[in-house]
């Protein structure tokens, strides 16, 4: 049973109770990168690490351990819509982790004295993100994308604008979005509402940032500009060449998105028999994979295709991948097509929702972002309604090779 409610002190709950020992539950604070000020390059981020290095009532080492001593969980990301902070602990331990979550959400200090070790970890991690190409590529491609807009910055920002970032800067931040208002906490084990409210609650009222509030956050964030074509070739000296070819969708509310991902499954889902793995790879054997993604926001999304080959194979791989698309906007998918390709998504997101931990978080996220529940039968019976025409108009729209974008690292 899934339900969702709001407690006095201003946090969203959201909660789906079921038979497991095993509690998975967290805050999804409404602060991601897309809601940083245009200076305050990587600063969710920021402080997403400097909440784990001390709070009002528990030292750095405190926070650590406060799970692990009973085989728990505690763990934390950033993304442009959102920071998550996550656990997971037996039964018996949920109280103990709904306090641990709330304390750093809302009474963390970001002590100076550790900003400086951390930062360094930041630069590390950034350091090695960009030693890595297969990953740096989708970052620079929804930079690339998104242009000036928030949602093209980089996550993890820049070193020498970190490197001057003070606990007034982390607080500034904290204090604007980490607020009840902006959170959801959410839970999926077998623990009753009530209870949750309950822990929840005393936990919030514990807290110090939940007593100040100067101004709420209110400001519109900035309109999204209109969607351009560029095809861009970066020089890396790599040994194979990694390529992203995308375009902007709707956003993840919209109604075209059932239709989006069972697009995106059949184009290049998990499955090895997906239209681009097997032209690509099996067909073709230019690829060792080849993969399609569809990130979305409340206001837009991003679809694109990933592969990784020879250079000099780079603009063949490109032109089967443009021949699968006119495939799909070309010509509507036969009856028999569509309804394996139903059954496939319908079944891989049911398989899914068994991974628990995962589901947790799309539950959280889901609500925090839209306001609803994250229902997997809702979204498969939308899935089953997509018609065949339904389908092409979403693939003309969205995936028509002619207003692709691409980054090629060579």
């Amino acid at each position: 049973m899934k339900q969702a409610f709001l407690l006095p002190c201003g946090v969203n709950v959201v909660h789906e109770r079921c038979d497991s020992p095993v509690v998975y539950c967290g805050i999804v604070v409404s602060a991601g990168t897309r809601h940083e000020q245009a200076e305050d390059s990587g600063m969710a981020h920021f402080v997403e690490h400097l909440s784990f290095k001390g709070t009002r009532r528990r030292r750095a080492a405190a926070v650590n351990r406060c799970l692990e001593r009973v085989g728990g969980d505690l763990n934390a990301f950033t993304g442009k819509q959102e920071t998550v902070y996550h656990a997971a602990v037996l039964r018996p331990h949920f109280g103990l982790a709904a306090d641990l979550l709330c304390d750093i959400v809302f009474s963390s200090t970001y002590p100076q004295h550790e900003i400086g070790r951390e930062i360094e970890v930041i630069c590390d991690e950034i350091e090695s993100y960009r030693d890595t190409p297969s990953e740096l590529i989708f970052d620079e491609f929804e930079a690339m994308i998104f242009g000036a807009h928030p949602l093209g910055r980089d996550i993890l920002g820049r070193p020498e604008r970190l490197r001057a970032y003070t606990t007034a800067d982390a607080e500034r931040f904290a204090d604007r979005y980490y607020r009840p208002e902006c959170c959801t906490f959410f839970v999926v084990g077998d623990i009753g509402a009530d209870e949750i409210a309950r822990r929840v609650e005393r936990a919030v009222s514990a807290s110090t940032r939940a007593e100040s509030a100067p101004d709420a956050p209110g400001e519109a964030l900035p309109a999204l500009p209109q969607p351009g074509i560029e095809i861009k070739k970066v020089e890396r000296g790599t040994h194979q060449a990694y390529v992203v070819m995308g375009a902007r969708t709707a956003g993840g509310d919209s109604a075209e998105r059932p239709a989006l991902l069972l697009l995106n499954n059949l184009l290049g889902g998990p499955a090895m028999s997906s239209r681009l793995n097997t032209a690509l790879r099996e067909r073709a054997g230019l690829v060792y994979s080849a993969d399609s993604f569809l990130s979305t926001y409340p206001d837009a999304g991003l679809w694109g295709v990933y592969f990784g080959c020879d250079k000099g194979d780079v603009e063949r791989c490109r032109r089967i991948v443009c021949r699968e698309l006119r495939r799909l906007t070309d010509a509507p998918l036969g009856e028999r097509t569509l309804a394996a390709a139903k059954r496939q998504l319908i079944g891989q997101m049911g398989i899914a929702r068994e991974h628990r931990e995962s589901y947790a978080l799309a539950l959280g996220k889901t609500y925090a972002r839209y306001g609803r529940l994250y229902d997997v039968d809702a979204l498969s019976a939308a899935v089953e309604r997509v018609t065949a025409a339904e389908l092409q108009a979403a693939a003309a729209r969205y995936l028509s090779p002619e207003g692709l974008s691409a980054l090629i690292y060579v």
